[in-house]
């Protein structure tokens, strides 16, 4: 039996959290910046002369 496989396997289960952590916080910086996005563009859109609002 190789021992390399069973400690590459347990190495694994290490790195998983914080790939899982690291994945959370760059989906939450892509929804931040999706509605900063949106905000800008919706504030530009009221205050555009002629459009009645």
């Amino acid at each position: 039996m190789r021992r390399d496989l069973a400690l590459g396997g347990a190495a694994r289960h290490i790195e998983r959290p914080a790939r899982s952590i690291a994945c959370l916080a760059f989906v939450g910086l892509l929804g931040a910046a999706f509605w900063a996005g949106a905000a800008v563009i919706v504030e530009r859109v009221l205050h555009t002369p002629g459009l009645g609002f």
